[in-house]
């Protein structure tokens, strides 16, 4: 009996986070926009990666969608559906393309959440800015696209954003989500956009790191503009956006959503 119940106790864990993002996947299947996934070439890598077009008249800036360290999950392709809601292109790749069971990615990971974390966190980082170079060019040169890029992530995906700011001048904007910076003071010199910065309030291990950055972009003559968002947590929004939200996550999810949209307008 006993091994019967760790057994179940073991699917529910696997099954879990597909559970817990039904409503971002419900959300998605109502789009009207067009959404599709594209293998864009690296090498001799294919990065599956999902593109969301926005339903606009004139051609749109488009925005490199980096996901946490869960991967590219329902609720990272519907952020970038909510981007392209808000008249921009979008498109999250999936960095785990290849990496997982018989090359597959995310979805193809055993050992549920757990298996897909150990595997973001383990990734090499030149091949992640390989990777998402490959996606900037091909999003940089569609039809549809302005030419202007942008770049925003999450979590882990947060601090991917802000190490790529270093390595990609053509960026207009990076948008870092409770992520922390790169560590060197040389690579901070290296960046040539303004960087935004996203927070909750109760995430002392990433708001450690503000002062530092704050003290470096400064010294580097760079654009650094943090808001912590008081009560909120490290992944709020995500969480602020989930049916079981609670007040402080929700207020921020909010907030931060409408200064995103804000700031997406100046670029």
């Amino acid at each position: 009996m006993n091994r019967c119940i760790v057994l179940a106790a073991a699917l529910m864990l696997i099954a879990g986070p597909a559970r817990a993002q039904d409503w971002a996947k419900a959300r998605l299947d109502k789009s009207p926009r067009h959404q599709e996934f594209v293998k864009v070439k690296q090498g001799d890598r294919e990065i599956q990666s999902f593109i969301v077009f926005p339903e606009v008249k004139d051609k749109a800036t488009a925005v490199l969608v980096i996901h946490e360290i869960f991967g590219l999950s329902d609720w990272v392709r519907s952020v970038a559906d909510q981007l392209a809601e808000a008249g921009y292109i979008a498109i999250a790749p999936d960095l785990l393309s290849g990496m997982g069971p018989k090359g597959g990615g995310t979805s193809d990971f055993a050992g549920g959440r757990d298996g897909v974390m150990k595997a973001v966190s383990s990734l090499p980082p030149k091949q992640v800015t390989a990777d998402l170079n490959a996606v900037a060019e091909y999003v940089g040169k569609l039809p549809a696209c302005n030419g202007k890029l942008v770049v925003g992530g999450f979590c882990w995906g947060g601090g991917q954003t802000f190490r790529y700011a270093t390595n990609n001048p053509s960026i207009k904007a990076a948008f870092v989500f409770s992520g922390p910076p790169p560590a060197k003071e040389e690579d901070i010199a290296r960046i040539m956009c303004p960087v935004y910065g996203f927070y909750g309030g109760n995430d002392a291990r990433v708001n450690a790191t503000i002062p530092k950055s704050t003290e470096l972009m400064k010294k580097a003559g760079k654009t650094y503009e943090p808001v912590i968002y008081e009560g909120a947590g490290h992944g709020f929004m995500r969480a602020g956006e989930a049916p079981d939200a609670n007040e402080a996550n929700k207020k921020a999810r909010d907030e931060a959503w409408q200064r995103w949209k804000e700031l997406l307008k100046k670029v």
